[in-house]
């Protein structure tokens, strides 16, 4: 496989820094970096975003995130590897992710139970983490960067 140009984010001057600056703001709402890594990881994952798995694997891991739960966490429902809280974000992940999936993308039930493990300031770092998550994926999808590339 080869790319087929830069990350669009690289070519136009000024549009990276924007980017990495709401990444590192998500780091300071307040969720615990383990969750945050897999959400990213599961958002990349849905969206075959070959880079950004590759590169949230290797954030996953450096977090701390185990051999174990990172090779199930496609499957989280089916394993006992997650807690509820990072259940929670998942399924919130999963769902605003897949906008055009339902009628209702993301239902009252699936908001309401992320509500119950995360104060507004984690749902909002949530939230735009998988937002950010969803812009890389698809800035590196449409022009197929190459996992590893990035270093």
């Amino acid at each position: 496989m080869q790319s087929r140009m830069q990350n669009p984010a690289v070519v136009l001057s000024g549009a990276m820094q924007p980017i990495l600056d709401v990444f590192k703001a998500v780091h300071t709402g307040g969720v615990d970096k383990q969750t945050l890594e897999l959400v990213h990881l599961r958002v990349s994952q849905i969206n075959n975003c070959s880079s950004c798995v590759d590169s949230g694997a290797k954030a996953a891991r450096k977090a701390g995130v185990s051999e174990e739960r990172l090779a199930t966490v496609a499957v989280w429902r089916e394993t006992p590897y997650f807690t509820e809280e990072e259940r929670a974000a998942l399924l919130l992940a999963e769902a605003a992710t897949r906008l055009a999936d339902r009628p209702d993308a993301v239902s009252d039930e699936v908001w309401d139970t992320a509500a119950t493990y995360f104060d507004e300031k984690q749902l909002a770092a949530l939230v735009l983490m998988i937002g950010v998550t969803n812009l890389f994926n698809r800035l590196n999808a449409t022009t197929r960067q190459i996992a590893g590339a990035w270093g």
